[in-house]
Parts: C-alpha cells; structure tokens; sequence
C-alpha cells in the first residue's frame, strides 16, 4: 500500500519559520536562513508537501530551496487561510496554531490548487521590481497626505520628491532594460501597449504576470486579479456585490488606472458611458472596464495580435 503524503505547514515571518504536520501537529522552528532551511528539508521523506502563506518576500527562500529538493509548494493566498480559520472557529492565534491551520487548509484542499513552481529569472524579477514600484508610490503618497499643509517644509518636500522621481526613474529603466533583453516580454509588452489605456507600469506588470504563469482563460486571469465580484445573496434577497480582492493589489491598482485612461478616450469613452447609463457609479463602471481590459490583455497575449477597440464597443446600425 502506498503511504499517505506527509502535509505540512509553516507559518513565516523574516528571521524564524516554524513547522507543524497534518494530523499529528508536530513540528519544530527554525532560522529562515537557507543552511537550517535545507538541514531541514533533508529530514522530510520524498512526497512530502509544504505550504506557507505568501508574505511578500519572507517565504521566497523556503518555497525555492523546497522546490529544488523536489517536494511539492503551495503558497497560500493568506485571505484564504484566514476566512477558513473563521470557518472553523478558530478562537487562538501562535505561530505553532497558524503552522497547523496551514497544514490542514493544505491537506483538504491541494487538490484544486495550483503547486508553486518558479519562474524564469527576468519574468519573475520584473515582476518583483514592479511591486516594489507600487510600494514606492504608494509610500510616497502616503508622505504626501502625512505632511500635508506644512507650508514651511516646501524646500524640503520638494527635494524630497526629487528624489522619488530619481528611485521611480532608475527602477523603470532597470524594469525597462530587462523586458528589453528577453524576446517573450518585449514582443509581449509592445503588445499590451496597444490597449487603450495601457501604458509602460501596466504593460510590463501584464507581461511579466502572463509569462510566469499558465493562466487556463481570462476568467483565471481576473480571479487572479481579485477583480472577481463575489456574490452575496440568500433566498430571495440579491446582496450587494464586491471584490474578491484575492491577488495582487498592486496588480488592481494599474488595472484601475488603466480603466481611468482608457474611460477618457475617443475609443473606449462610448463603452464606459454606456456602463454609467445603466445606472452604475464611477467606480463601479471603472472596474467593470478594468475587468474588461484583462480579458483583453489575457486575448492579446495568448493570441499574439494587437488591440482592436472596434471589437469592444457595440455597433449600431
């Protein structure tokens, strides 16, 4: 008979990963460091599977040294794990409890998950040098709205700004040469750039996305996103619908932005008005457009063709 695979989970953080089973619980902890992370995996049997929470850069080590050691990775949306420990009524939170949480969450549902795999090294670190972008920008507003009104820090505000356009500057042209050197996310972003409303951020964060990973359709596509509605009815009752909110926000972000553009102009302006006369709000028909606008970057990749806007604004007779 063969042996049932060994699930495990391990909740991270930045210095310690701390480990626990399925069924049995036990576990240990460790330095997130990559000696202890491989001492570690050497004690694992062939077969084993792990998981762990995407944490923006914490659980890189562990998911790469695992998938080199040839087990199965699964990094874990943490909304997910977090809504199926309210499910279960989970009343306390350690480390040691989130380790189990994970491993169990892994054990039932691995089936309809997709495993981690890495990607080729130019795709994954334009993707990496984008988030950072969108951390970049969104501290920089935050500076902003925090010194609001501090007239007598002018001087100083603005060469503080100054320097932020330098960090962006050197950061797109560095996002720039890499999309360059590779022919998948050249050929690909100059694609994208034909969408209305996509410009240089969008582009490049599409084309880095699309040729790490396998999306099956554009529905895979936008739930990825989390621009996915999510419904909310019982009975008779139609509840208010919302964002899953799931993937990148950085992704939702420029997807939004887009939107924005694409609503302002001569080719998809008429798609968005008619949205708003359908008694939708703003924001509501900007993610409705923004939606629509994945779907047509998920076409333009896969199909390798420009953006045609006839194909999304109704003909009249």
């Amino acid at each position: 008979m063969q042996a049932s695979k060994l699930f495990v989970g391990v909740d991270v953080a930045k210095a310690e990963l701390v480990t626990a089973t399925h069924e049995t619980g036990v576990g240990c902890v460790l330095a997130n460091l990559g000696s202890a992370i491989d001492g570690w995996l050497h004690t694992l049997p062939a077969g084993t599977v792990i998981a762990m929470e995407s944490t923006g850069s914490y659980h890189r080590l562990l998911a790469q040294r695992a998938y080199a050691a040839g087990l199965t990775v699964y990094v874990l949306n943490a909304r997910d794990v977090y809504f199926y420990a309210k499910a279960l009524g989970a009343r306390s939170k350690t480390d040691r409890v989130d380790a189990r949480l994970i491993a169990r969450y892994v054990a039932e549902h691995h089936p309809r998950l997709h495993a981690w795999q890495p990607g080729v090294g130019s795709h994954a670190l334009v993707q990496e040098l984008m988030l950072r972008r969108a951390a970049v920008v969104a501290k920089r507003t935050a500076l902003r709205q925090t010194l609001r009104g501090c007239s007598e820090l002018g001087p100083a505000l603005a060469q503080l700004d100054k320097s932020f356009d330098a960090l962006l500057q050197a950061l797109d042209a560095q996002v720039q040469a890499l999309i360059d050197a590779d022919t998948t996310l050249s050929a690909g972003q100059a694609r994208l750039r034909t969408i209305t409303g996509f410009g240089p951020q969008a582009s490049a964060l599409l084309a880095a996305l699309l040729a790490r990973m396998g999306f099956a359709n554009a529905d895979a596509l936008v739930a990825y996103s989390g621009m996915d509605p999510r419904a909310n009815d019982s009975g008779a009752k139609y509840g208010k619908r919302r964002l899953s909110k799931r993937g990148l926000p950085a992704l939702r972000r420029q997807m939004y932005l887009a939107a924005f553009a694409a609503s302002h102009s001569k080719a998809l302006a008429p798609l968005y008005q008619a949205t708003r006369a359908r008694g939708f709000s703003t924001t509501e028909s900007l993610v409705i457009l923004a939606r629509k606008l994945l779907r047509v970057a998920f076409a333009v990749w896969k199909t390798a063709t420009p953006f045609d806007a006839r194909k999304m604004v109704p003909q009249h007779a």
